[in-house]
């Protein structure tokens, strides 16, 4: 009998291990101009907004995105948030940072404030507004002392949903948005050991996010 349940549990394992591993991701691309042009020694800026604080954009997804986007053959000059941020001081501070294009325009003439951008060879600012949340729990863990250990079956969905609007430095005007939306179920079955089987919701939205910007800015 106890042979049996091993290896109806195997299966159980191995199902869930293939399902978890699984995501989906939707990508909606819209063009505000069709005229993209990044020089070769141009950069770009990647900033998440957090002008909400329950609805702040996670420093880790946009890192994540900052990496992408600076590897590969079609590589972009990506200037890291935290640094532009501090070099910028209060500019671009979550409390002062512009909200929409003609806020920056007005910003820019700040003399202080243009030498720095033109120092970095900004052509685009990319904001990112989103995040990746739990939406739905279910099933649960027992935990008792001893060899008994642990018992049961959790599961639960995230979802992660980012926008990302770029913005034109030199016209000052929004070329564009990216919005990504992924989904993807975790589980968490436990004979004696809890066993973690994660989606990776985040970092695939990472992912096809990076993906889509460096299509839309090459």
């Amino acid at each position: 009998m106890l042979n049996i349940l091993n290896k109806i549990l195997v299966i159980i394992f191995i199902c869930l291990t293939v399902v978890a591993c699984n995501t989906t991701t939707v990508i909606n691309e819209h063009k505000a101009s069709t005229n993209i042009e990044l020089g070769d020694k141009e950069s770009v800026v990647l900033l998440g907004r957090r002008h909400l604080s329950q609805h702040e954009t996670e420093l880790d997804y946009i890192s994540c995105v900052g990496e992408q986007l600076s590897a590969g053959e079609e590589r972009l000059n990506v200037i890291p948030e935290q640094q532009f941020i501090d070099s910028m001081y209060p500019y671009f501070e979550a409390s002062t940072a512009p909200m929409d294009v003609q806020k920056l325009d007005t910003l820019i003439q700040h003399p202080n404030v243009s030498k720095k951008l033109a120092d970095y060879k900004i052509h685009y600012f990319i904001w990112i507004e989103g995040n990746t949340k739990t939406i739905d729990k279910s099933g649960a863990i027992s935990c008792v002392g001893g060899p008994a250990g642990c018992f049961g079956f959790a599961t639960w969905q995230d979802e992660a949903i980012y926008e990302a609007k770029i913005w034109d430095l030199k016209k000052t005007s929004v070329s564009g948005k990216i919005h990504t939306e992924t989904q993807g179920t975790s589980f968490l079955p436990a004979v004696i050991l809890p066993i973690p089987l994660l989606a990776s919701v985040k970092s695939d939205a990472c992912d096809g996010m990076a993906i889509q910007l460096k299509k839309f800015l090459n």
